[in-house]
């Protein structure tokens, strides 16, 4: 197979996508990238040039890729780290923020990283907070997901961010959804878009720029950009439902380039059109505790969570 040429210059190309019939050279990949990001971020006003922005930022090639674009494009854009104590045997937590550090170091001053240690605020990391429960895997990865939703409204809150971003790519997107559509899971499928609005229950509006790229594109602009990651995924990860989904989805894609991106788009107008009504959507209230909006009555399921820790008292001889 012979060297594609960049659509825009005829250099040769570094990335090759037919699911857009389009390939680039390193330069004007990034531009491609930087204007498809802005213009996906108006689209869907997920926030304004003034707004000050909280990048959720893990170690991996997404969220730093996400911190860098948005700088690119002017906005400010803060980091969020949490270190959710994951060890496993090779200090995933650990390695996974001396990325992010190092990241922020090279930034231009006046960026903040904001880095929050679940141990040191609640005596217990995400690992110890699940471990008393049973389910394996499955459920630490259930409270790992629900401590990271409940800390990053937290801290945008108590910080002043109007708005949190992720580096959800295509991949995470599609996947979440065909798992969603499976089950026609309704109360998941309302809440499935690329920007939450704030509400009046605490709840900060939440965006999801790079959700219209596929997680090798978001792959090539770290690459090209020189963005230095963490390759690894979780340790705890192995076996995840969602990586299954990936893969049926990942056949479907390469019998027919842009599957994935056919099938997101197609629910998002579905979506718009008014597919899941508004009373689809669960009734909140506030947390008597923490402030923040629950389904539940009384504490949410993170308070909860650590209240039963503190009843339980040290795990595991400590």
């Amino acid at each position: 197979m012979g060297v594609h040429r960049c659509r825009k210059c005829a250099a040769d190309s570094v990335i090759n996508m037919p699911q857009h019939r389009l390939a680039l050279c390193g330069e004007h990949f990034l531009e491609w990238v930087e204007k498809s990001t802005l213009d996906f971020i108006g689209k869907h006003r997920m926030f304004e040039p003034q707004d000050r922005v909280l990048v959720a930022v893990s170690g991996g090639k997404d969220s730093l890729s996400l911190w860098r674009i948005l700088l690119k494009l002017g906005y400010q854009a803060d980091g969020l780290y949490i270190d959710l104590g994951i060890d496993a045997g090779c200090d995933y937590s650990k390695r996974s923020g001396d990325y992010v550090r190092k990241f922020a170091g090279d930034l231009s001053p006046g960026i903040e990283l904001h880095v929050l240690d679940l141990a040191s605020v609640y005596g217990k990391a995400v690992p110890e907070m699940a471990g008393r429960r049973a389910g394996g895997r499955k459920k630490l990865c259930s409270v790992c997901g629900l401590v990271k939703r409940h800390e990053m409204n937290r801290m945008a809150r108590e910080l002043g961010y109007p708005v949190i971003v992720t580096g959800h790519n295509l991949d995470d997107e599609a996947a979440v959804l065909f798992g969603n559509t499976l089950r026609w899971d309704v109360e998941y499928l309302v809440r499935q878009a690329p920007v939450l609005p704030a509400d009046d229950l605490g709840l900060v509006k939440r965006a999801k720029p790079l959700a219209r790229f596929y997680e090798r594109e978001s792959a090539a602009y770290a690459i090209v950009s020189n963005i230095d990651y963490i390759e690894e995924e979780c340790p705890f990860s192995k076996g995840a439902t969602s990586i299954r989904y990936k893969e049926v989805l990942n056949s479907m894609e390469s019998g027919s380039a842009g599957t994935k991106l056919q099938f997101y788009h197609s629910f998002l107008r579905a979506r718009k059109k008014g597919l899941f009504p508004d009373n689809e959507r669960p009734e909140l209230q506030v947390c008597e505790k923490c402030g923040q909006a629950t389904g539940l009555s009384g504490l949410c399921a993170f308070c909860r969570l650590t209240d039963q820790e503190k009843a339980a008292g040290p795990a595991n001889g400590e």
